[in-house]
């Protein structure tokens, strides 16, 4: 076995990527540890020590992983991620660049990559990205129609809340999240007592339909990309390969018996 083969059984171990994921996570602890005053003031260095130590195993990891697989390393989108987040953290935080300090954190969406079940729901939303673009779009156009319309109904009434386009969308999509809401349409109605169907049916349009359809979409999403998941036993084998073997076992087994029948002595 060649070393890079050695470094890609390493790389590739269950158990080196369990390392991987426990380092993530501990930096992840430190790093919220450092926005503590006092817990900076009192171990401050421990904190600072095991960041570095962090980013040393994140380093020497992605080299090695790098080295293992050759520029096959690039094909792979989520091995192009974690060299991305490991590069911002490589960046210099001191003098003008002393505000890149804060990107650190990003150090922990790398347990997106190391973990596959949190793979396979970010792979599923970015597949239903054309989708939910059809739905903002949808949205937005419904959010624009309802606010030309209250503006014109409302703004003497409520100039606060509907007094030009621009607070009429702000207003309408608070509205929508549910926020409040009740008391913009009360103070509405102090003066239009059939505003309530306005704001009714523009919830049920926007909070009731619409936005479930976002739901609809990532959950469609999320089904279609388990349904490609190739099904995988215990050792790592999926089932079609230990279905090959089989039937490749089985064709031996058809081509030595009329051996063994001729090999057979006679009574």
């Amino acid at each position: 076995m060649s070393t890079r083969e050695r470094v890609r059984a390493l790389v590739d171990a269950p158990g080196f990527q369990r390392l991987i994921i426990a380092v993530i996570v501990i930096n992840a602890v430190t790093l919220g540890c450092e926005t503590s005053p006092e817990l900076l003031a009192s171990h401050g260095w421990l904190l600072h020590t095991v960041d570095r130590a962090a980013l040393t195993m994140f380093t020497l990891e992605l080299t090695a992983r790098c080295y293992a697989h050759g520029w096959r390393f690039f094909r792979d989108p989520w091995n192009c991620f974690d060299a991305t987040i490991v590069a911002i953290a490589l960046l210099p935080t001191t003098g003008t660049f002393s505000a890149l300090r804060a990107l650190r954190v990003l150090r922990v969406l790398r347990l997106v990559s190391a973990i596959p079940s949190m793979r396979q729901v970010v792979s599923a939303l970015l597949t239903a990205v054309p989708g939910m673009a059809s739905i903002a779009a949808l949205l937005g156009l419904i959010l624009y129609i309802s606010a030309v319309i209250a503006t014109k109904l409302f703004h003497r009434t409520s100039p606060e809340y509907f007094g030009d386009l621009g607070d009429s969308l702000f207003t309408l999509f608070q509205v929508m999240t549910g926020e409040a809401w009740s008391e913009v349409a009360r103070d509405v109605m102090t003066h239009q007592p059939l505003a309530w169907i306005f704001f009714l049916t523009h919830i049920a349009i926007t909070t009731f339909t619409v936005l479930n359809l976002f739901i609809a979409v990532a959950v469609n999403a999320m089904q279609s990309q388990v349904a490609r998941e190739p099904d995988t036993d215990t050792t790592g084998q999926t089932v079609q390969e230990l279905v090959t073997e089989v039937r490749a076992l089985r064709a031996e087994m058809r081509e030595l018996q009329p051996a063994d029948r001729e090999n057979t002595p006679r009574s």
